[in-house]
């Protein structure tokens, strides 16, 4: 982080939802050698931002660069107009047509084609 001079947030949820990471989980995987660690303030599947923490709110309003992980934050932050690239398998038909895959495959979709 700090030898390319880059902020590295990473984020999880503030309550266990579904199989999603918690601060306690991250530091244990020695994530917070690399990264600022925060919670986005939800225990929602997905990013709802109306639901979100102010803290996390002034993070992804000041990101650079958006990498997320998860068809729930595809649901939910897809039509945002931000740098994101997103992480993840497609689960269901609606998703997989929505990119143009087959359901089971894994997914990295950049921002761009979203919002040209």
């Amino acid at each position: 982080m700090e030898k390319y001079n880059k902020k590295i947030i990473y984020v999880v949820k503030s309550e266990p939802i579904i199989n999603d990471a918690l601060v306690e989980d991250a530091i244990f995987c020695g994530i917070d050698e690399y990264a600022e660690i925060i919670s986005n303030g939800t225990d929602a599947p997905g990013t709802l931002l109306k639901d979100c923490s102010d803290e996390f709110i002034r993070q992804y309003q000041d990101a650079n660069l958006i990498i997320s992980k998860g068809q729930g934050n595809y649901e939910s932050l897809s039509e945002e107009k931000k740098p994101i690239f997103f992480l993840f398998k497609a689960k269901c038909p609606v998703i997989a047509r929505d990119v143009g895959c087959q359901i089971g495959e894994l997914i990295l979709d950049c921002f761009l084609k979203h919002h040209d």
